[in-house]
């Protein structure tokens, strides 16, 4: 399947996110925290103790990622204990003039690799980028460097040159374009060039009409990653995965936590934004973030074969509703505690909420 029309939009989502709490909020004094504590990557150590990796937001909007401890009361996510810093924005293409930051993490545990998998947005001097490290313990961290999007000419356009976020592993081979196993990772580019030269404006890849930020998803050959590390940095054969379909999610859609297998296919948990934005970069809009779930074809994951015409879950507490960006809930992570699945995700900008993913049917 090579053309770029997303699949059409379905409903049949037998799952459901039910609150279970604020599990993170900023620690009083602390400087690193002092603008929030959002949007975690998870993960388990060595001892199968799970843990968070949040963003830490320091005033002045620069972000790092932390490590914390999940605490447990019944089994239930309930607190975190902290245990540092793993990653700040050190490298050149993590810092600019005007901001700097390692945002907004997502970790995969890849087996078949013997590495987590850490995919962030890198903000440097041209914007949002992303960003890839790997570890083997979640304590220590290797980057790869910023993704190198490999150049499709039918595309007609060059990926690398357009900000993108939402990046998040398979945890296990997929097949790719040409049936063979491949890594692949799911990624939101946004098209509009603006941000860099005034009045440039949008540059849609051939074939895409909606220039709406969505979903796309790009491979890696199961040899080459295992050959070589870095060579995840460098994916191709990039594919339109699902546009914004509903009103909750009528300006863009990214991807959540990494998909995780259920018996229909690929359940991928994804963010939808409805509202106005003025400006793609300013902290402050005027928009709701919620979340949704599709389920991708395990035979062809760029397939949608199911997709919540509903969100699971809008923004309705005052955590959610009250922060650094008011109404927001954007799930990042999803873990298995004691047979019940827990999703993690940020609230309006500022705390650490979870809920549990229960089916219905």
């Amino acid at each position: 399947m090579n053309d770029r029309t997303a699949s059409p939009a379905t409903d049949g989502i037998p799952y459901r996110l039910v609150r279970a709490g604020v599990v993170m909020s900023p620690s009083p004094g602390d400087p690193l925290e002092a603008e929030g504590v959002l949007n975690p990557a998870s993960g388990r150590t060595e001892d199968g103790t799970l843990h968070l990796l949040p963003r830490l937001v320091a005033e002045g909007n620069v972000s790092r990622v932390g490590l914390a401890e999940v605490d447990l009361t019944d089994g239930v996510p309930t607190g975190v204990t902290r245990r540092g810093v793993v990653l700040a924005p050190d490298a050149g293409w993590e810092r600019g003039k005007n901001n700097a930051g390692v945002e907004d993490p997502r970790v995969t545990w890849v087996p078949s690799l013997g590495y987590h998998v850490m995919s962030y947005v890198a903000y440097g001097p041209l914007g949002p980028k992303p960003a890839l490290a790997v570890s083997r313990d979640l304590r220590e961290w290797r980057r790869l460097g910023p993704l190198q999007f490999a150049y499709q000419p039918e595309l007609d356009a060059d990926v690398n040159l357009f900000p993108n976020k939402d990046v998040v592993h398979f945890p296990v081979p997929v097949p790719g374009p040409d049936g063979a196993p491949a890594y692949a990772m799911l990624h939101r580019p946004m098209w509009d060039l603006g941000w860099l030269r005034p009045g440039e404006g949008v540059h849609l890849p051939a074939g895409v009409t909606d220039e709406r930020p969505g979903i796309w998803i790009s491979y890696v050959p199961v040899a080459e990653a295992e050959k070589d590390i870095t060579a995840l940095t460098r994916p191709r054969d990039h594919r339109l995965v699902a546009m914004s379909e509903h009103p909750w999610e009528s300006l863009k859609i990214g991807a959540g936590p990494a998909p995780i297998q259920v018996e229909e296919g690929w359940l991928l948990i994804h963010h939808g934004v409805s509202g106005s934005i003025e400006d793609p970069f300013a902290q402050n809009q005027k928009v709701s973030y919620a979340a949704g779930a599709m389920i991708l074809d395990p035979a062809d994951p760029a397939k949608v074969l199911a997709r919540s015409s509903d969100p699971l879950m809008a923004p309705e507490t005052e955590e959610e509703r009250s922060g650094t960006v008011p109404n927001v809930v954007f799930p990042t992570a999803i873990e298995e505690i004691d047979g019940a699945r827990y999703v993690f995700y940020g609230m309006a900008d500022a705390h650490i909420g979870v809920a549990r993913l229960e089916r219905t049917e």
